[in-house]
């Protein structure tokens, strides 16, 4: 394998974070609009370039100043997470969803069984995940330090987010994710969530994640 020098590494940084194309899922889903999906991805552009601003701006920000009651370093720190989380966690969300759906690959739901038991464990656990979220998403993650399946719910972009894990799928359950489809009928829009997963993408990144764990067996987690 050829590896990386690291000044190689360093020309391949970006100090800026692009949007990404969605379009393709504008009005291709089930239960899920391509009005809802266009005011949705407008909404996800907005953390890009939010993020864009606010890591501008800390570049010249007083850290002299810094301290946890109040300082702009703080605020902008604060900030720089919560649209980098936004950001990113509406990507995995985008293209966790398909206009051909599957149903799950039977690799899958054996790598899931192993944790809860049955795939509809799973996905019983995962929508009470979903609706227990009190504005911000539901997902399914991989977590490194014990090499199991967990569903998490996060609350806001950068509240409640569990470390050492990687989001395998990610449900958004923000209203802004369904008001126009469903009102406030979350649980409705859940349902139609998952006519639209997925799945090959989910099991593509937990396979990809269980078989890349060895790089963390040496760490002290």
């Amino acid at each position: 394998m050829d590896h990386v020098h690291a000044g190689e590494k360093i020309l391949m940084r970006t100090e800026t974070l692009e949007s990404k194309d969605f379009t393709h899922l504008f009005g291709k889903l089930d239960g899920i609009s391509e009005e809802q999906l266009r005011q949705h991805n407008e909404l996800y552009k907005n953390y890009v370039k939010k993020y864009n601003e606010v890591a501008e701006k800390l570049k010249t920000a007083d850290k002299t100043s810094a301290n946890q009651n109040y300082s702009e370093y703080r605020s902008l720190a604060v900030e720089l997470s919560h649209n980098q989380n936004g950001a990113v966690l509406h990507e995995l969300y985008f293209s966790n969803l398909t206009e051909n759906y599957e149903a799950p690959p039977d690799e899958l739901i054996e790598l899931i069984e192993i944790d809860f038991g049955t795939w509809e464990n799973y996905i019983d656990d995962l929508k009470a995940t979903a609706q227990a979220s009190r504005a911000g998403w539901a997902i399914t993650a991989y977590n490194y330090r014990d090499g199991k399946v967990y569903n998490y719910p996060i609350d806001q972009h950068n509240l409640h987010v569990p470390v050492i894990m990687r989001p395998v799928l990610v449900l958004d359950t923000w209203e802004h994710a369904f008001m126009i489809d469903y009102g406030t009928d979350k649980k409705s829009y859940i349902e139609a969530f998952f006519n639209n997963v997925d799945w090959q993408a989910v099991y593509e990144r937990l396979n990809s994640t269980m078989e890349s764990n060895h790089l963390l067996e040496k760490s002290t987690v």
